[in-house]
């Protein structure tokens, strides 16, 4: 007669695993408050993505918003800004990267590549020096000027001339019609 070991759980079998069971649940929430408070505070959420109306903004006028704590350009662009930021040879730039988080790294910095819609460019309006924030229609060729450092911006946001390394970038956004858009 062969002998198996098939022996029937026992009491002490069952307090074991109900022991195991209990002070895992009780680690995982005594751990859960840790790892929850590494999560962004509703007021970060809430910067997520915001909309705009253009509606108001005329051609050749401008408007600053505040995105998840960063100052947003939006430029109503005239013919002549559009005409003159496209006339532009790519071998001048110094940074030929569009920096369009709407359509990807490996796009050239044309004029094309940096506004969604011609009329309207919209980008982060922070020196990519030192983080300074550039004055609109001033510098050299009509866009933004950096007077921290002397960075020059053309009516694209390309950098033209100054220590800035890199274009203005451009945000995720999207139309939502002609005139509102959604930054994020």
């Amino acid at each position: 007669m062969a002998h198996t070991d098939t022996a029937e759980p026992t009491r002490r079998d069952f307090l074991y695993i109900a022991t195991g069971t209990v002070a895992a649940v009780g680690a995982a929430g005594l751990v859960w408050p840790f790892i929850d408070q590494m999560n962004p505070d509703a007021s970060v959420k809430a910067l997520a993505s915001i909309e705009v109306d253009l509606s108001a903004l005329e051609e050749g006028q401008s408007v600053t918003v505040k995105w998840r704590g960063n100052p947003v350009f939006i430029r109503h662009r005239t013919a002549k800004e559009i005409e003159e930021a496209r006339s532009v040879p790519l071998d001048e730039l110094p940074d030929q990267n569009a920096r369009n988080q709407n359509i990807g790294d490996d796009a050239n910095a044309d004029d094309k590549n940096r506004a969604t819609n011609e009329k309207f460019l919209v980008m982060v309006g922070v020196c990519t020096h030192l983080g300074c924030v550039p004055l609109g229609q001033a510098g050299d060729f009509g866009g933004w000027f950096c007077p921290c450092h002397g960075s020059h911006y053309d009516t694209s946001g390309r950098i033209r001339k100054g220590p800035a390394p890199e274009n203005l970038p451009v945000p995720a956004y999207e139309f939502l019609s002609e005139t509102n858009i959604k930054i994020g």
